[in-house]
Order: C-alpha cells, then structure tokens, then sequence
C-alpha cells in the first residue's frame, strides 16, 4: 500500500522476533527492490517433493574455496538448496555492510547508487547506475571491545587497553576485545565473532585465545521469505556475552534466522557454509553447539534430524518441534475468535476470556489486559462496527489466540499479504505471490490454479469434543459451534486483508477485519453448515518427506528451556517443548537425550545450560558405547527453576502429567501446560497429525466418543455438520508417507 501507513498487527512482526525486532519500514540506505527477472513466473507449476527424507540424502561436495578473505564476495547460489528465488530485498546498509554490489543492469532488483565523476575528478552527486537482485556485499572485519564500567559493546580502533574490560581465559587475563566478521554467503549476511588473537591483525585472525568450543546462534521469527534480514552486530554479542567471555566463538547468519524465512534446506545449506568460513580462519571446533529461541529452536530439532553432524548439542529456548504442526491449531484461532466475537457475539458465555479456553485449548484469563498495538486494534474493530452499523459486545480479559498468534493466519496464508510491502514498488509486489506455503511450493507443489498446495485441514474436526464431554457447554452449543465454525477460503480465492490505513479513508476503515472475515468461510445456520478445509495428501506427505516435520529422531544431547510466560499469554506456551518429547518417545522409545528446563521469568537458566551440556558431550566422548540417557550427568537432568534461579525439582518424574498419562509431577504442578483446539477436539500432545482418519457418525455414538453426554438424540444433525464423518484420533496420520510413519529417518537413536 504505497504511500501509506499499517496500523500493524500487534504480534505479526515484533511477537514473533526472539531473537531481535523487525518491522516492515525500510531502514536508512536500503531502497525498494524495483524489478523482476524477465523469466519470473510466480504462477509457475511445480511437483511436490517425493525424494527421500534429508535424512537420507546424498549433499553434493563444496564448490566454493574457502575461506572469504577481506574484501572478497562469498558464494550466492546455494550449493543443493537452489534455485534463488526473487524479489530479494536487501539489508546490506542496514547491517553496517553498506550498499549491495551492483550485478546488473537490467532493472533487476534494487537501485544502487554510485557517484558521478566530474572533469575535474571532483564528486558532482549519484546517479542510478546499476542495480542489485542478489544483495552481495565484501567481507568486512571489525574490532569490538567491552568498555570498563559500560554496559554495552563498542567499536575499537586500537585506543589504550585501560578503557577494556579484562576478562579470564584459559587461566590468563586478556582484553575482551573481539574480532567481528561480516559478509555475504548464500546472499545472507553472516558473522562471526572471536576473542581477539594476542598478536593477530584483522585480515589474518589468530585462535590462540578461542577456548575450541564453537556456537551457532539461531535467531526465530516468522518469515516469508525473500528477504535478506538485517544483521545486528551488537545483538548478537550481548546475547552470547558471557559464553564469549568464557572463549567461545559464536557465528550466525541472517539465513538461519526464521524471521527470514522458513525453508530448513536453505537454512542448512546456508548453516554448513558459514561453519566452512569459521573452520578455514580457525581451525576445527571440539563441538558445535547450537542455541536460539522459537524459530531458532526449531531450526535446531529440524537440523539436528534432518543433517546429523552440523550441530553437536543444542539449546532449544521457547521451543516448538516444527513451525509447519504449528500452523494445525493456530489456523483455528481466529475461526474461533470470529465465531465467538461476531457468529456467537449474543452468547454471554464467551464474553469471560476463560471461557473460551474450554474450545481453544491454549490458556485464557479473564483479568488480562490489551494494550499498545492489540488495544488500538480492539477500539478500531469497534469503530469499524458502529460504522457499518452493527455491535460488538464486550469481552472480559484475553485469550492465548488474540494475545499470542494474532495476524499469524494471514502472514503465513495469504498469497497477497506481505508486512514488507514499503520495501517493494507496487508493481513488484503485485507480481508476487506472497505466504510461507508460496515461498516452499516447490516442495508443496502447486494446485491446479497455480497456488500452493496447503496441508491444512480441518475435516471431521469437531470443536470443543471435550468440553462437552466434561458439560462445560451443551450439545445445543457444541452443534451450533461446528455447524458455523467454518474454514479458511483457499489461497487461490484469498483477498487483500482489510487492515485499516490510518489514511485509507472511510470505507476502508468500515471494512476492518482483525480476524481476516473476509477470507473465512462461514454458514449461514446448523441447517446449512459451513465447508472445512480440505488438506492436500500430497502436500501432507511432501511436508513429511522434504523435513519439516519433527519426526522425533535426534541423536545429540537438547537442553529444551523456557521462562514460563503462560500467565502473559505468550505465544511460547510450554506445551511444545512436551509435543517434541512426545515425538521421541514415539520414534526411538526414548527421550534420553532431551532434558526439558522451565524457569520462572526473572531467572534465566541458559548459561547453566551451556556448562550443563559441555558436562553431557564429555560424558559421551569419554564412554561413546553408552546412550545420551546413561551419560547424562544429573546437572542436565529435567527441572524447574524460581524466581531466584534455584532448583525446585528435578529427575526423571517432575514432569509428568496429563500428557504421558501419569500422574503430575512437581514441576508440572508448579509449572501446568496447557492444551490446543485439537486437543480439545480429541487428538494427543504430538500435534503432527494434519488429516485425521474418519469415522462414521453412527460408528463415534456407538464408540462412546460423546460419553458421557447422550448425543444419539441428535445423530442427525450431527450427520449434516459432518457428512464425511468424525476424526477417529485412535488412526494415524492419514497423510503422512507409509516409510516415515513410525518416524523412521537415517539418524540413530539416542
């Protein structure tokens, strides 16, 4: 929308960045991409993935010669994670790499501006010489110090070593003063940081102060992709401050960062290249451990499966197993929130947030407050209704849905939605077809219009199965909820969202629609029930297949940690960490090698997560015949932490619960999970179940699936809202590929 401001949704962007904050302003120096390649078809047809799981696959050799010296270009096409797609909106400037190098002159991509030489040699001003698809740029290498008595790090140009802190190295005191590199690989700007050598220069580093132990920082969000991601030096150092100090060196990349973008081929491939760069200036780590919150947890379970090797450990902060299986509930969130807000706006019982947790699952309170982006969204829903001349009534506290996953549905769905639209012209953006399903259709495959096929499903559902079994709501209102409940529209058939422009004008503003109504279908009555969504198999099996779902394989020590911010309504609930161990269990029998820490929000446990692990990979290293399970020292056991960082409990037992059908443990009673829609309507914790098996409605009553509420009296409509049949979660997984189905990958067990 050229020209105008987004009243943002308040979790589309800055919720979903642990690791960092974005928005979809253009920084100082970037420019908007302006052109596409001549040959760029964004209806283009493509197969869904039917190779074998990655796992199992052969990765071509390297072809480009490490390492990238100062001043060089890394490589740009990806080595087995190809082909590049486009637009590509550059970060270069924004990350302190400068402009991108110019690479043609066709129009492609974004302006890059050069000076304009006079007669004299005198600069007369710049002029649009060429432009940039890719976002290349020299690598560069700066020193970075910790000023004494200063909180943050600081650039160093060589002043007198009193201005820096001093820290402990392997017995020695040194100056904390850190060799800081950046450039281009994969078009993703990464880094690298490094204790400064005792005699190095900066174009030839020295690892005589590198304690061998390496970090791979992930970085989460939820991205889109075609973007490169801006780089943010003093972020990164602040994160991995302490374990810096100890000697580690850390790399990351705006490639392995989901913000960007959520194609795990890519982020691997990107991953091995910038470890390649790190071992060609320093030499091989002992280990690599790797550490990021939410999307870069994620990152971490997928890698850890999918290429065995790349990380030795890893910390997994505000897990979840996969993003695809998040998408399963949360794509009901704003169904429900639209059916309870508007469809069932006249019943009393949905004006208590708490109330509506019965059906979605996730956690509710009643004395939660908006505020910021979510409360100036709440007065302009209602502004946007007196408008059109209708009422919304009054909702008490929020819900999981509203507070944490607001605006997910369209970022991640919607072919014509994109939160960077200022980085693009309108043309551009118009030509492109925009959602996380798009940017991997070419493991998705394409329909028979051209869009991507979409996993998602939601036949046979039936909302709020279990609080009509415990008589939280009637078979009247359990009838009426899935008769109306509805689905999302295909992408295909999908409408710009009706965000309001502070600037748009009246109409605009009257067509407000925070839940994206317009691109939900929805039923008129229980006599004419709204059509669900129907998921494509292919698209189930290749999602499986391509590896991104969480099998529950993974051969390396996790530490999977968390504050608990339920109460905050946080998108982080830490059911998740739960689903992955669930996944284990299933696949290999076990979840030896994962240890699951929950901490009140004032402590941070992560720097006794990085001691703990070390702990682990020596144990193993020392007996290698023995399981993760039977070297795990007791400092990587299961626990909880207060506010204080102390232990509360810990060992095999404390989080027990509902969950794995045991009684609740001690951590689990002080710390509860919480559930999802689809647990609700009757599926287990794992979450990776997209198409459920179906049974016949006469086949559920004669089963006792509504017990102990009688429902036979109401068998018919029942058959009408669900003329296919009801999900029987006792089967399997009816999309997922037949030679994956016990999770069987080419990784070992634990």
């Amino acid at each position: 929308m050229t020209g105008k401001r987004w009243l943002w949704l308040g979790l589309l962007l800055a919720g979903f960045a642990v690791g960092g904050q974005s928005d979809g302003r253009r920084q100082l120096g970037d420019r908007q991409v302006v052109g596409l390649p001549t040959d760029f078809d964004a209806g283009a047809r493509t197969e869904p993935y039917a190779g074998p799981h990655p796992s199992r696959l052969q990765r071509p050799d390297e072809t480009f010669r490490f390492p990238i010296m100062l001043g060089q270009v890394g490589p740009d096409e990806p080595l087995f994670a190809g082909p590049k797609r486009y637009p590509f909106i550059c970060d270069t400037a924004s990350s302190g790499l400068g402009a991108p190098l110019a690479d043609n002159s066709a129009g492609v991509g974004t302006p890059v501006l050069t000076p304009v030489d006079s007669a004299d040699g005198a600069i007369k001003g710049t002029r649009k010489a060429a432009f940039s698809k890719d976002c290349l740029a020299p690598t560069k290498a700066w020193y970075f110090y910790k000023p004494v008595g200063e909180k943050h790090f600081a650039r160093w140009n060589g002043q007198s070593k009193d201005e820096v802190e001093t820290i402990t190295v392997n017995g020695v005191r040194v100056p904390f003063i850190l060799r800081v590199e950046m450039g281009t690989i994969n078009r993703f700007i990464y880094l690298i940081a490094v204790l400064k050598g005792a005699r190095e220069i900066i174009d030839a580093p020295a690892a005589d102060r590198w304690n061998r132990r390496l970090i791979y920082q992930f970085y989460g969000g939820v991205g889109i992709g075609h973007r490169q991601g801006r780089a943010n030096v003093k972020a990164v150092l602040e994160d991995r401050r302490e374990q810096l100090a100890q000697g580690y060196a850390v790399i990351a990349s705006t490639g392995t960062t989901t913000r960007n973008h959520f194609d795990i081929w890519l982020a691997e491939d990107t991953a091995l290249r910038v470890k390649r760069q790190f071992v060609a200036l320093y030499g091989e780590p002992d280990y690599t451990v790797g550490v990021g919150a939410s999307g870069g947890a994620i990152q971490q379970y997928l890698l850890a499966q999918n290429r065995p090797g790349l990380i030795d450990a890893a910390i997994a902060q505000y897990s979840y197993p996969d993003m695809i299986t998040q998408t399963i509930p949360v794509f009901d969130c704003e169904l429900l929130e639209y059916y309870f807000d508007v469809t069932d706006g006249d019943n009393r019982t949905w004006r208590k947030a708490e109330n509506r947790s019965w059906i979605e699952g996730f956690n509710a309170s009643n004395q939660h407050e908006s505020s910021g982006g979510l409360k100036r969204i709440d007065v302009t829903t209602r502004v946007a209704f007196m408008m059109r001349g209708e009422a919304l009534g009054e909702r008490k506290g929020a819900t999981e849905c509203v507070i944490g996953w607001r605006g997910l549905t369209p970022l991640v769905l919607n072919p014509r939605f994109a939160p960077f639209e200022s980085h693009l012209t309108r043309d551009v953006f118009r030509q492109v077809r925009w959602s996380y399903f798009e940017d991997l259709k070419r493991f998705f495959g394409t329909d028979a219009r051209g869009y991507a096929r979409i996993p998602w499903d939601n036949v046979g559902v039936q909302y709020g199965l279990r609080a009509l079994q415990r008589k939280q709501i009637t078979p009247e209102q359990f009838l009426r909820l899935n008769a109306r409940i509805g689905s999302w529209k295909t992408p295909a058939d999908m409408q710009p969202e009706h965000y309001w422009l502070v600037d748009g004008g009246e109409s605009e503003l009257r067509e407000f629609s925070p839940w994206s109504a317009h691109n939900i279908n929805t039923g008129p009555d229980s006599d004419r029930p709204a059509p669900r969504f129907e998921g494509d198999r292919e698209a189930i099996a290749a999602a499986y297949r391509s590896g991104q779902v969480f099998l529950g394989r993974v051969d390396i020590p996790v530490i999977d940690e968390r504050l608990y911010l339920e109460a905050e309504l946080d998108m982080h609930h830490a059911a998740a960490s739960f689903s992955a161990r669930a996944r284990m269990i299933a696949a290999q029998g076990d979840a030896g090698s994962q240890a699951i820490w929950v901490s009140d929000k004032a402590y941070d446990p992560t720097p006794r997560a990085f001691a703990a692990i070390d702990q682990w990979l020596r144990a193993k290293r020392a007996r290698p015949e023995l399981s993760w399970a039977e070297v795990r020292p007791g400092t990587a056991a299961d626990r909880c932490f207060d506010a204080r960082g102390r232990v509360m409990f810990n060992g095999d037992r404390v989080w027990d619960g509902s969950w794995n059908r045991l009684p609740g443990g001690a951590c689990m009673r002080a710390y509860p999970i919480y559930g999802n829609s689809r647990m609700v309507a009757g599926d287990e914790i794992h979450g990776d179940r997209f198409k459920c098996a179906l049974q016949t409605v006469s086949a559920a009553l004669a089963g006792g699936v509504y017990e102990p509420v009688a429902m036979s009296a109401y068998k018919a409509q029942l058959e009408r809202i669900f003329p296919n049949g009801v999900c029987d979660y006792r089967q399997p997984d009816q999309g997922r590929p037949k030679d994956l189905a016990d999770g069987d990958t080419a990784g070992g067990t634990s």
